[in-house]
């Protein structure tokens, strides 16, 4: 299972199958410039592997402008 935390709206999402970042984004329904996704306090490229066990957060990029 990974386990997905969204910010800002702090839901908690579990997927049993994904193999790359830009999977997880195509699942969440966001594009890689749309979200950071950070496993272990570091960024993930779209290109980047997932593990079962893995804890993500997907912090939304919000525009102030």
């Amino acid at each position: 299972m990974i386990t997905v935390e969204v910010q800002p709206e702090n839901e908690t999402l579990e997927f049993g199958s994904l193999n790359t970042v830009l999977q997880l984004l195509n699942r969440l329904d966001l594009r890689p410039t749309e979200a950071l996704v950070v496993r272990d306090g570091k960024l993930l490229t779209a290109d980047r592997k997932l593990h079962q066990g893995d804890a993500l957060v997907v912090k939304k990029v919000i525009s102030a402008g």
